[in-house]
């Protein structure tokens, strides 16, 4: 793999870093119960966390590292929002949404890791981020499904 392959590979996961960031600052804002709304908050700012350490790489592989999300991730926030007010912003709505997005992250981490000939240094990198999202996806999952509980 040379050096574009591997950067388009790590943009990739800025862009879905990015999606997070901006998926879970959105449900945030919308979360009625405050523990969630604080655990939101911080699962965002690891992705944000996480999509400047990808970032720093992109630019030591000598390329120019995306800043944003990606379109898909935007029409998903969209919809969360749209679901939510339909659903009147409840909890366990903004939470299923949520989970939907980490099942997306936890794909295309995985995918990227299925790219021969990485360095091993951007591997490393990217085998350390993916055991954050499985902790984010668990986390959201978890605290869903306490969500279901209660409505039960």
């Amino acid at each position: 793999m040379d050096n574009k392959d591997t950067i388009a590979v790590v943009n990739r996961l800025i862009e879905t870093s990015k999606d997070g960031e901006y998926g879970f600052t959105s449900a945030a804002e919308h979360l009625r119960r405050a523990d969630l709304r604080q655990l939101f908050s911080t699962r965002a700012d690891e992705c944000r966390r996480a999509a400047g350490e990808l970032q720093a790489l992109v630019i030591e592989l000598g390329g120019k590292a995306e800043d944003s999300g990606t379109a898909a991730g935007a029409m998903h926030r969209g919809w969360i929002a749209v679901k939510s007010k339909l659903a009147g912003y409840t909890d366990l709505a903004i939470l299923e949404e949520a989970e939907r997005g980490e099942d997306i992250a936890l794909a295309r981490y995985r995918h990227a890791l299925e790219q021969e000939n990485l360095p091993l240094t951007v591997r490393m990198v990217i085998e350390r981020q993916l055991d954050g999202v499985k902790y984010n996806h668990a986390q959201v999952r978890a605290v869903r499904d306490q969500e279901r509980a209660v409505q039960a």
